[in-house]
């Protein structure tokens, strides 16, 4: 009971804290899960008429993007589908700038130069990682407000814990004819027992990108006790006697020739003389942790080996734990009905504010409820 007192004290106030944090990342989590289905629908740009014949050469869909921004060098270009238009985007960090220009892969015609400032699942995508704030600050919040939820979570599981045999049949159900009030103590401590298993996850994923102890902390568990190993730039030989700056179109038609039943492509293009191609494949739709990452010399073209993140096979069990931090955030590591199942959790986490506090304000109301006046006896009257 003293374990349960103490549990009850943080989960009250660590709820409070987080509280309003835990119900932005949480709708705008759910809400931001049908972005593949709906920009489908609702984005016609994306989509071109399959035609029998191979894209036009990369260097061609690259000029196209970056003649559309006014010179502006492109840092990668997504294939997704023959069905499909080229992706070339353009990003820089400070001041912030992100860009979109959907291509068409077979004429290399621009359909769509989209900031993405504008689109409506970036505008959530963004309250979900930094509340609309700026990023430097957003980020710190989020970070420390999905680490405070964490243990919510944790201390809200010891309080459900069922004392004994009777209890426990009652904290597994909704019990939906009770009162209101009964009825939102359900809805707060049994859904929210069930979606913890599944937010729990995505609580711990959001935390590996948020502190970077974190992520050294799941790899040493993974590893065996080992350091996670800091990013290896990959870099081409710019002392190379022939350089070819079209060779980043052969390196592609090897690629695709490579995967052919990939569903989607991306190539990371070279910032400068040194940098590499960097190319990867996925086998599947709207999963990306089993992809396969390829790099190249820009002016020669050739293969060179992976230090780190290469081909998924040859991943060990820590670095596929890396690798899977995404899938498992948006549940996409079980295909379209984990990443439903993710959605059902995060509406429930986004009610458990609110539902936690419906609880807390009826024990307050319930405390400051006054006595009932004592019945005078017949002989005190008398008195």
């Amino acid at each position: 009971m003293r374990i349960k007192k103490i549990f009850g004290w943080l989960h009250l106030w660590l709820g409070y804290i987080s509280g309003l944090i835990v119900f932005i990342i949480s709708i705008t989590g759910a809400i931001y899960s049908w972005e593949p289905e709906l920009s489908e629908y609702t984005q016609p740009y994306r989509h071109v008429t399959p035609q029998d014949r191979p894209f036009q050469p990369v260097t061609a869909i690259r000029a196209a993007g970056e003649a559309s921004m006014g010179g502006e060098k492109a840092f990668r270009i997504l294939y997704e589908g023959r069905d499909k238009a080229a992706v070339v985007q353009f990003y820089r960090k400070k001041p912030y700038h992100y860009y979109n220009v959907y291509v068409n892969p077979y004429t290399a015609k621009v359909q769509k130069v989209l900031n993405r400032n504008d689109e409506f699942f970036h505008i959530i995508l963004n309250g979900h990682m930094y509340l609309w704030l700026p990023h430097e600050i957003g980020e710190i919040i989020v970070g420390y407000g999905t680490l405070i939820f964490f243990f919510v979570l944790v201390s809200g599981i010891v309080l459900w814990w069922p004392r004994n045999k009777a209890r426990r049949k009652s904290s597994f159900r909704i019990k939906l004819d009770a009162s209101p009030k009964r009825l939102n103590y359900d809805l707060h401590n049994v859904l929210g027992f069930y979606a913890c298993w599944i937010v729990v996850f995505a609580a711990f994923t959001g935390l590996v990108w948020s502190f970077t102890w974190m992520a050294q902390a799941e790899f040493w568990v993974f590893s065996g006790g080992k350091k996670r190993p800091a990013a290896v730039p990959v870099k081409s030989d710019k002392h190379a006697p022939v350089k070819d700056s079209a060779s980043i179109n052969g390196v592609f038609e090897a690629f695709i020739v490579r995967y052919p039943q990939a569903a989607g492509y991306s190539l990371s293009l070279p910032a400068n003389d040194s940098a590499a191609i960097i190319a990867r494949a996925y086998p599947s739709e709207n999963q990306f942790y089993n992809a396969d990452y390829l790099y190249f010399d820009q002016h020669t073209g050739k293969e060179i080996a992976a230090p780190y993140l290469g081909k998924y096979k040859d991943a060990t069990v820590a670095e596929k734990a890396v690798r899977m931090n995404y899938d498992i955030h948006v549940g996409s590591i079980a295909g379209f009905p984990g990443r439903l199942l993710m959605f059902f959790a995060a509406l429930v986490s986004a009610s458990l504010p609110i539902t936690g506090w419906l609880i807390w304000w009826g024990k307050k109301k319930k405390k400051k409820k006054p006595a009932p006046k004592r019945a005078i006896k017949k002989e005190d009257a008398l008195v």
